[in-house]
């Protein structure tokens, strides 16, 4: 019992510091037994059993490994949630949240939703019988209207990838909750520095952690946090019996780029708000999102939800065939999948992050085929702009 209650102090300790002060100060960043600076990557598939009537903490890597279990620590302290949970890969992580539900459930999602989120959801989960309505959250009445018989829970992502619209999280979560309905949040693009979606009511937080977590583009990672014992229980058979989980290796390079993520978010978003600036004046450029523009339409709720505005900055050039243009001569971000890294990555939503879309419902939802989304990372804001400016200028 004396043990439980240093545990719990030990924990209230850590959640009382400052954020910069936790992402280097976690709870495993001195080993307990070598005094290591660094997190042991316990690169063991099994574990010895000394007492086989009382069995260790770890037996079998697919149910807990150290070193995973040392992330999952590490992003349920930065989230402020009770549990967290390593996966393989973003999409692990939603998809072994969504199954959560069941057969017959019935999901409202964020309309304009990462473009993997709605494969699984229109090619997957609907042959298993759980049903999706996608709505503009940043309109709560629609919201509302989606609600059915049958609704189990509500999936936001804000701000949505790629056009930056802003849910209200709390208007949302507080609705739910009188619904009793699941709430799930993509907290990719904010991370636990921006925003805390627990502290605003939200149920599960989820990441893509190859993102802006890592920040190297060298891992592919997912993290989901639980609120409460409850769900995390649940979370962990699930994670347990589907096997989604992330590597000791794969997680000992996580922690190492999460302890930066502080100063590497201050610097990205300083820029990229130039870059938003910058792009919003110049002509030949139809419309720049991002939520630390003053004409946002979602920038006041963002401001109540969150501490910044984001390294992402979308902008549409009118068509397809200007927007492969500059894709072509532009020379310092790569042209690639993916964002949240430290060098700068420009992405082409129609054929990479939403290929997964019907033209129809991309153009529906904003992803027009001129619109290109610019995630803005550690070089010279001076030398980007410069850069963009060429390739736009040509």
């Amino acid at each position: 019992m004396a043990e439980q209650d240093q545990q719990k102090a030990n924990k209230a300790e850590k959640k009382d510091k400052q954020f910069a002060t936790k992402l280097i100060h976690f709870g495993a960043e001195i080993d307990e037994h070598t005094g290591a600076s660094s997190v042991p990557i316990y690169q063991a598939s099994t574990f010895h059993h000394h007492d086989i009537f009382n069995p260790p903490d770890y037996d079998y890597s697919r149910s807990g490994n150290p070193t995973r279990q040392a992330l999952e620590d590490y992003i349920a302290l930065l989230e402020g949630g009770e549990r967290g949970f390593a996966f393989s890969s973003g999409m692990a992580a939603i998809s072994t949240t969504f199954l959560l539900l069941s057969s017959g459930d019935h999901v409202i999602v964020t309309e304009d939703v990462y473009g993997g989120t709605y494969r699984l959801l229109t090619s997957i989960l609907d042959r298993l019988g759980i049903e999706s309505t996608f709505v503009d959250m940043t309109r709560f009445e629609e919201v509302k209207a989606a609600l059915k018989p049958n609704t189990k829970a509500v999936f936001m992502e804000t701000p949505s990838n790629p056009t930056l619209k802003i849910t209200d999280i709390a208007e949302v979560t507080a609705w739910a909750k009188q619904h009793d309905l699941l709430t799930m949040l993509d907290n990719t693009f904010m991370t636990p520095y921006h925003q805390r979606p627990i502290e605003l009511g939200v149920d599960i937080v989820l990441h893509s952690a190859t993102k802006f977590l890592g920040g190297h583009s060298d891992v592919l990672a997912g993290l989901a946090v639980a609120a409460n014992e409850s769900l995390g229980r649940r979370l962990k058979q699930l994670q347990n019996g589907l096997g989604t989980v992330l590597g000791a290796q794969e997680s000992w390079l996580l922690i190492r780029g999460m302890k930066t993520l502080q100063a590497r978010m201050e610097h990205s978003e300083k820029s990229a708000r130039k870059l938003a600036a910058w792009l919003s004046r110049l002509d030949g450029v139809e419309r720049v999102y991002y939520p630390g523009l003053e004409d946002h339409p979602g920038r006041d709720i963002h401001e109540k939800q969150s501490l910044g505005y984001g390294a992402v900055v979308s902008f549409d050039v009118g068509d397809g065939d200007r927007a492969k243009a500059v894709l072509s001569r532009v020379k310092l971000p790569i042209v690639a999948v993916s964002l949240g890294a430290v060098e700068s990555i420009l992405s082409y939503p129609a054929m990479m992050s939403h290929a997964a879309m019907p033209r129809e419902v991309r153009h529906e939802r904003g992803i027009t085929d001129g619109l290109l989304r610019y995630s803005v990372g550690l070089e010279d804001i001076d030398d980007l702009i410069a850069d963009l400016e060429q390739a736009l200028r040509q």
